[in-house]
């Protein structure tokens, strides 16, 4: 009964649109600052680490260098804090945390790309290659 009301207790303070993004991507996160009585976006890039917990309680940590010294930050997914979150890059990784990145340093810490449009073409060749060959028969 207790965990009904708390799951209704914490929809009303999920955001609607949550983008997708996974370990291992370079996101833009657009968060927003109070300075004084002005509110201004500030952008924090960098390399997603980390994803943990669910609901309203999930957070998710990005990585970056600035000034040769490696910055984390971890941000709550369902803020008013955050304005947006954009998707530059999207990585390839085997691990659900990239910790291991915070011992590398320069080039080593780079991740292979996604490649949408490689695994599409390749995917509309084979389909092709069956039809014809289906066609045939």
């Amino acid at each position: 009964m207790s965990m009904k009301i708390l799951a209704a207790v914490e929809a009303s303070s999920l955001k609607a649109e949550v983008p997708s993004f996974a370990i291992g991507d370079t996101v833009d996160v657009h968060t927003r600052i109070l300075e004084g009585d002005k509110e201004r976006i500030q952008i924090f890039n960098g390399v997603v680490i980390a994803k943990a917990g669910s609901g309203s309680r999930e957070t998710f940590t990005v990585r970056r260098i600035v000034a040769g010294e490696g910055v984390e930050r971890k941000f709550p997914l369902h803020s008013p804090k955050i304005a947006t979150i954009e998707v530059k890059r999207s990585g390839v990784a085997r691990r659900a945390k990239l910790y291991y990145l915070r011992d590398r340093s320069g080039k080593a810490t780079r991740l292979r790309e996604k490649r949408d449009d490689v695994v599409a073409a390749v995917k509309g060749k084979t389909t092709k290659k069956k039809a014809a060959a289906t066609a045939k028969a």
